[in-house]
């Protein structure tokens, strides 16, 4: 018996779940949260085996922090596994759960007895990814270290420091048009369409000091 908790901020979603989970004779959900940090403080108390982990969690901690939470809770016994449960799928989402220590990461169109396969395989600590995300993760694997311009650089610097366009403007003496083209062309080599998303990515290549 594979012992879970589940962790969705859509109600209607979390009753899908249980309804189909509950057909399973071989998985048994211990809990529900609806946030993250309820899902943090669920199994630390509960301690499943696996996390059933969605990303977006509306207000609070997101699926990544709580995932990095979780997986951070203190032995004996062992820490959950996470798997995520989503929709989103940008290198950016792939890169920050795995990075917080994600057993598996699922997208939500997979087939139940692929879902089922996947917690079963967590529980295992057997890294489980859905076949879109895998392809993006060798992908990217294979891919080359994103190649920024000096400039696009000194952009993403005054991003991680938490600066918007105008200041960065201030700061690097151009214009704000001038920053929101260089910040185009940095999501585009980066894989990523927000700019937490871009230092975030940025961090994991490496490509800041």
């Amino acid at each position: 018996m594979t012992t879970i908790l589940l962790c969705d901020d859509h109600a209607v979603v979390r009753a899908g779940l249980l309804a189909l989970l509950g057909s399973a004779p071989d998985i048994e959900v211990l809990g529900e949260a609806g946030s993250g940090e309820e899902a943090v403080a669920l199994a630390a108390k509960l301690r499943p085996q696996v996390v059933l982990m969605d990303l977006q969690l509306g207000e609070g901690i997101d699926g990544v922090e709580a995932t990095r939470r979780i997986t951070a809770l203190p032995n004996p016994p062992a820490p959950p596994h996470v798997l995520v449960l989503t929709t989103y799928d940008t290198d950016a989402d792939i890169t920050r759960a795995i990075g917080a220590g994600a057993t598996g990461y699922l997208l939500k169109a997979e087939r139940p007895e692929e879902l089922f396969s996947a917690i079963h395989s967590a529980a295992q600590g057997r890294t489980t990814l859905s076949a879109p995300v895998a392809s993006r993760v060798m992908a990217h694997m294979r891919g080359s270290r994103p190649t920024l311009t000096d400039r696009e650089l000194d952009i993403l610097g005054q991003l991680a420091r938490g600066l918007g366009n105008r200041d960065i403007a201030r700061a690097l003496f151009i214009s704000e048009a001038t920053v929101k083209t260089h910040l185009g062309r940095i999501y585009d080599k980066l894989g990523v369409d927000t700019r937490a998303g871009a230092v975030s990515v940025a961090k994991e290549q490496r490509l800041l000091p």
